[in-house]
């Protein structure tokens, strides 16, 4: 088997290839920067692929497309909210202008997208068949998830991997979350009562795996656990694994005025997700509940 990975050199990219590796499978990895190895090809999410390269493309067993700008940071700015939508939905636009190309088309297309593809739904328990939100997240996901199912009017399988917290010391929500919390001033957010879907990030890779050995599998996955907590659940899930106070609330006064929009969306609102088309596919989870989940990543 031999797969494209773009975002390779990310948390989940660098992950998935450990795997795909000991599995003695075949990687490209797509990049914007020079080639410095034949497992390297270069990418620019805006321009897309050289033409003297797509030859390398020829015959591909799947995709794996999990390149996007962070959504981390200070605050959106206009700048900042562009970056965001544009390295989803123009990069996966200019992958799939690279499929139109080839004469031996990928047989699998897994595209990445969020649970924020359900924005703010209170207690809500969101499946696969849901609706998309109406945030600014909500909105990226469902241009991102529209760009990337072109590929099925290609005869590609598509999968749109709608992935939520992830659960890793290198990267992401929780290694953020770290610095605080270890110097014993980490807290609830806002009312505390707001849902977080997590998934640890052996799971990501045990699913991205899953998804390409079982050909049934095509639309909408949601990559999340199936037990989500509330905001108050996980800051006290933490701070046991870390042996620390979680006393100091983080106002949504506070969340506001610090982060603005960004914090409305990765800290305030509410997205209870489940994995129903996973379980329903037989998928078996490493990790169900929260607490072996966060004392295995921090380990």
């Amino acid at each position: 088997m031999k797969i494209l990975i773009t975002g390779a050199s990310g948390l989940i990219g660098t992950a998935l290839r450990r795997s795909l590796a000991e599995k003695g499978r075949g990687m490209l990895l797509a990049s914007r920067r020079e080639p410095k190895d034949e497992r390297h090809i270069q990418w620019d999410p805006s321009t897309g692929f050289a033409d003297e390269d797509l030859v390398r493309l020829e015959g591909l067993d799947a995709v794996v497309h999990l390149a996007g700008e962070s959504i981390s940071g200070l605050r959106w700015t206009d700048e900042k909210k562009k970056a965001i939508r544009d390295s989803r939905v123009q990069g996966t636009r200019t992958i799939i202008e690279a499929f139109a190309r080839l004469e031996k088309k990928p047989k699998v297309f897994i595209s990445g997208s969020a649970t924020g593809f359900y924005g703010d739904r209170g207690d809500s328990e969101m499946n696969e068949s849901n609706s998309a939100g109406d945030t600014f997240l909500s909105e990226v996901c469902k241009e991102w998830e529209a760009e990337s199912r072109r590929a099925e009017d290609m005869g590609i399988r598509t999968v749109l991997l709608r992935t939520g917290i992830v659960l890793s010391k290198n990267g992401g929500a929780l290694a953020t979350m770290l610095t605080p919390f270890k110097l014993g001033v980490g807290g609830v957010v806002g009312s505390g009562k707001q849902w977080m879907s997590w998934v640890s990030l052996d799971d990501v890779v045990g699913i991205i795996n899953f998804v390409l050995e079982n050909e049934e599998i095509h639309g909408p996955v949601n990559a999340v656990a199936p037990n989500p907590v509330t905001n108050a659940e996980f800051t006290k899930a933490l701070g046991k694994e870390l042996y620390r106070p979680t006393i100091l609330p983080l106002p949504e006064f506070a969340v506001k005025l610090v982060f603005g929009e960004m914090g409305d969306a990765l800290l305030l609102d509410s997205t209870r997700v489940v994995p129903k088309r996973l379980l329903e596919a037989g998928y078996e989870f490493k990790f169900t509940d929260l607490q072996p989940a966060l004392r295995h990543a921090l380990k």
